[in-house]
């Protein structure tokens, strides 16, 4: 006899990159009995059927979130509060509410005022992703030895937060606590201000490449193609994250934009001593990723030399 699912029902609303792999991982771990999918198209509620990794799609909310013990807000933070308060009236007393946005102290003034009384808020960040996006972009493995932060409120359910908890361990990830405003602020230089960056670089290319017709995009060398692989990230899932994160993301922008004029300033007046300094430590950090597993050591960050 099989074991016992950890949720019976589990509820994705949002099926793209992230919902369709936790709903992969999901069953390959054998971990609800019920796997239900929303998107808000039936565009691509046509195509997640079609993908198969769910056992049934919706594009009502009401009829997805029925009878689940799980929901997951897999969608871009700027639409949590309007599906919250789509979901609130149908949502079983005791069922656990999560999300697996980027910004968190906006999941708790977003959501939280239309949760009753008896359901579970506990927010959640898996920190795994591709450039890639759509329902047929998700794989089982894209969490596998991956951080997932959880940021529950100071008077969460324990018993809740840890059934949240082992269920992200069974999904391949390995799982922090964290108050949701450092969490914020942590992601805002880890996560958001480096894509930030790519964003402003390719840009900053796209205007060049007109003027040298064609030779950016031609001569690239593989700094550039690493910038426009992030770049190339789900647009409305980011304009949300930086309009969700502002204040982290503008004092981090502040800090960046005070070391970029030493930089400059080392570059204009010959100081090698203070770039080789800095690269020495930034090279430094780049192993520590790599021997805390995340990311590989493989040459050309292990990526097939046969595909771009």
């Amino acid at each position: 006899m099989s074991a016992k699912p950890h949720f019976d029902r589990v509820a994705l609303i949002g099926v793209g990159l992230i919902g369709s792999s936790m709903a992969h991982a999901i069953r390959r771990g054998g971990l609800a009995g019920h796997i239900a999918g929303y998107a808000h198209t039936p565009e691509i509620v046509e195509r997640a059927r079609k993908a198969g990794f769910a056992d049934s799609m919706h594009d009502d909310l009401a009829s997805c979130v029925k009878d689940v013990d799980l929901v997951v807000l897999a969608a871009p933070v700027g639409a949590f509060a309007s599906i919250a308060q789509a979901i609130a009236k149908d949502l079983k007393p005791g069922a656990i509410v999560s999300d697996t946005g980027s910004v968190k102290a906006a999941v708790f003034r977003d959501v939280a005022p239309h949760m009753p009384r008896g359901v579970h808020l506990i927010p959640a960040h898996p920190i795994a992703g591709t450039e890639q996006s759509g329902p047929e972009a998700g794989f089982p493995e894209l969490f596998d030895g991956r951080w997932c932060i959880l940021t529950p409120a100071a008077d969460a359910d324990p018993a809740a937060v840890e059934k949240l908890k082992t269920f992200w361990e069974k999904l391949g990830s390995q799982v922090e606590m964290m108050e949701a405003k450092h969490h914020d602020l942590v992601l805002a230089i880890t996560s958001h201000l480096p894509h930030l960056i790519a964003y402003n670089i390719v840009g900053t290319a796209n205007h060049l490449e007109q003027v040298t017709k064609g030779e950016v995009i031609k001569y690239s060398a593989g700094g550039f193609r690493d910038f426009t692989r992030i770049a190339a990230s789900d647009p409305t899932m980011w304009r949300d994250v930086f309009l969700n994160n502002r204040e982290a993301v503008l004092e981090m922008l502040g800090r960046f934009s005070e070391d970029l004029t030493d930089l400059q300033r080392a570059i204009r007046y010959g100081d090698g001593d203070f770039l080789f300094d800095l690269f020495t430590r930034t090279r430094a950090i780049r192993r520590s990723i790599v021997d805390a597993g995340q990311d590989s050591a493989a040459p050309n960050f292990g990526r097939n030399k046969d595909k771009p």
